[in-house]
């Protein structure tokens, strides 16, 4: 009976091959929960900020020397490795391969701005969005190129790194894949309705600012009509110029009439912003009877506006909070 007796505890041991392994030390096992969680967090909304909003940050990937036919397949490629990435390396199970993914895509972007450190230092590299919390809580994970950023994607690497050394091998591959496909149905999906947000009038494909002519196809562009004798169009001018604009946003001021008076206006009222003649050639698509009047276009479509009657002279705070809404301060 003795044979039997160890043959079946034999069998047992082969039917759970985890039943020999040595097991992690309590506080490797920890480390590597703790580095997965910080990449996690910091991949998850990396990738969700693009699915949800490609377009920000194909404009804000100007900023990175990226061309600008490539800027949107590179958000959504991102989009989808960056969530990926931080969903894998959050399980356990999937955790070596979530660490390499994060630590490849952590190398390529540390290359690529090492690469063009001198042309791109002090600009905004894009890759954190400002989450803006519930009772009015802001975090801003946005960074600028610099020495910090090195230093910052470093301790991210090494943070990866200990998840995925220290984590069980990964095994599961189809599951891993179905994950995958549901990350990139999400990022499908978010595309489209960024898509259908641009739908709206479309504006003309370019017009005059300050003497030269610029496309409304590419980037965000607020244009903002007013009559340089107007007390309301003033208050409101004067009520804009303290405000930071984003930085990919560019602002355009268009002189409904006396267009002469612009350069005065601008001086006086303290706006920053560029200016237009093209009034008439504008008013042709949005309509209104008099300023002041604003419109947001992104990529060429109306995504935004702020009608007459919006605006507020005696509270700018109303119309202070509808330029938050649409995205065009900080």
């Amino acid at each position: 009976m003795l044979p039997a007796k160890i043959t079946y505890m034999e069998a047992s041991s082969t039917a759970n091959p985890l039943a020999g392994s040595i097991e992690m030390p309590p506080w490797k096992t920890l480390l590597s929960h703790a580095g997965a969680l910080v990449v996690a967090f910091l991949f998850i909304c990396a990738g969700v900020y693009k699915a949800i909003d490609p377009y920000k940050f194909a404009n804000l990937a100007k900023n990175l020397l990226v061309p600008y036919d490539l800027t949107l397949p590179l958000a959504v490629l991102l989009a989808v490795a960056e969530t990926t990435a931080g969903v894998l390396i959050l399980v356990p199970r999937f955790r070596r391969w979530g660490a390499i993914l994060a630590g490849v895509l952590l190398l390529a972007f540390m290359g690529y701005i090492g690469w063009n450190y001198k042309a791109l230092i002090g600009r905004d590299c894009s890759c954190f969005p400002e989450l803006r919390l519930p009772l009015g809580l802001t975090i801003d994970m946005r960074r600028s190129v610099g020495p910090g950023f090195f230093y910052g994607d470093f301790a991210f690497l090494v943070a990866a790194a200990i998840a995925g050394f220290w984590a069980k091998r990964s095994q599961g591959l189809r599951t891993a894949a179905v994950i995958l496909g549901a990350v990139a149905v999400f990022t499908g999906v978010s595309y489209g309705s960024a898509y259908t947000k641009l739908t709206g009038l479309k504006a003309p494909e370019s017009i005059v600012v300050d003497g030269q002519p610029m496309s409304l196809e590419q980037g965000r562009v607020f244009l903002f009509f007013y009559d340089p004798e107007c007390g309301t169009c003033f208050a409101v001018g004067k009520s804009m110029a303290p405000l930071k604009f984003r930085d990919d946003v560019t602002v355009v001021g268009i002189p409904t009439r006396v267009p002469q008076f612009a350069a005065s206006y601008l001086h006086d009222s303290g706006l920053k912003a560029k200016t237009s003649p093209d009034s008439a050639k504008l008013r042709e698509i949005f309509k209104f009877d008099n300023p002041p009047y604003a419109a947001l276009i992104e990529r060429g479509r109306q995504t935004g506006v702020i009608m007459p009657t919006q605006f507020n002279e005696e509270d700018p705070s109303k119309h202070i909070a509808l330029l938050k809404q649409m995205g065009v301060i900080e």
